[in-house]
């Protein structure tokens, strides 16, 4: 049996920080929203119970690939003795915070529930999914989010669905490197969704990582000139809101050819979950 999935990017239209817990994680509000650019995630089962990878990555150790701890949690979670073969096919930029790699193990859990008859719910996957990383959680869902909490807090909502250019300056920006930054704001009052909608929210990380990436900061002046140019989740993609994508096409065409983008729709329904409901 053989599964091919999307396995989408998400943007992060604000990003606060309100705090920090007693074990050092720190308390987010963000606002999630899928976009309909993603990877391919092909799943076969195997009879032997063998995890495997099957196309190579010259960035990503297959142990520690988050596809393929995805699918053996999933195993070990629930005693399932079958195998699979993982065949990821990469476009979402990494470390760029569109959250391809969690979006990759979302897909990944979702499908081989089906696929190996685990009959796990969408709450059982999630809290799996967040064993493996925060934003794991919310692909799993597949709804556009209200998130609190370390970012696992989610409540789904309904946003406009409207399109993006997404510009990725080929630069990885470490996330633990900039949680320690001392001059990152760390005391957001927190907002509520009426809030945002009001003009109110940014992105606490973007002023960070313009300073500390020069390439972030070119890229965002140079966005800034065709629209509002903001960053997401702690980058090093930006993101900016246009109204149809000629528009988008338009900006697009005129992107300097040492940055990577991209046009894309936001979708409130990812298009993992609109594939598993058509089925």
């Amino acid at each position: 049996m053989m599964l091919t999935l999307p396995a989408p990017a998400k943007l992060n239209l604000f990003l606060h920080i309100t705090g920090r817990r007693a074990d050092g994680y720190h308390l987010l509000q963000t606002l999630f929203v899928f976009l309909d650019f993603c990877d391919e995630i092909t799943l076969a089962v195997r009879a032997d119970g063998v995890i495997r990878r099957t196309t190579a990555s010259s960035s990503v150790a297959e142990a520690a690939d988050l596809s393929v701890r995805a699918a053996r949690l999933l195993q070990q979670a629930t005693g399932c003795r079958l195998g699979a073969d993982i065949g990821v096919l990469k476009r979402i930029p990494m470390g760029g915070g569109l959250g391809g790699g969690s979006s990759d193990a979302a897909t990944v859990l979702q499908g081989l529930n089906r696929l190996w008859q685990c009959g796990l719910d969408d709450d059982q996957l999630a809290a799996l999914g967040l064993q493996l990383g925060a934003d794991v959680p919310v692909f799993v869902r597949g709804h556009a989010a209200w998130a609190e909490g370390v970012g696992e807090q989610l409540s789904p909502v309904v946003v406009p669905e409207v399109w993006y250019v997404v510009i990725h300056p080929r630069v990885h920006v470490p996330t633990a490197e900039l949680f320690s930054a001392e001059d990152l704001t760390r005391n957001c009052p927190p907002i509520k969704l009426a809030a945002f909608h009001n003009g109110l929210g940014v992105n606490v990380f973007q002023s960070v990582v313009e300073k500390r990436y020069p390439e972030v900061a070119e890229a965002s002046s140079w966005l800034a000139r065709h629209a509002k140019a903001v960053l997401t989740g702690s980058g090093s993609c930006l993101f900016a809101e246009v109204s149809s994508e000629i528009e988008g096409t338009s900006i697009l065409q005129r992107l300097p050819e040492k940055w990577f983008g991209f046009v894309a729709k936001g979708q409130v329904v990812s298009p993992l979950q609109q594939r598993l409901l058509s089925n």
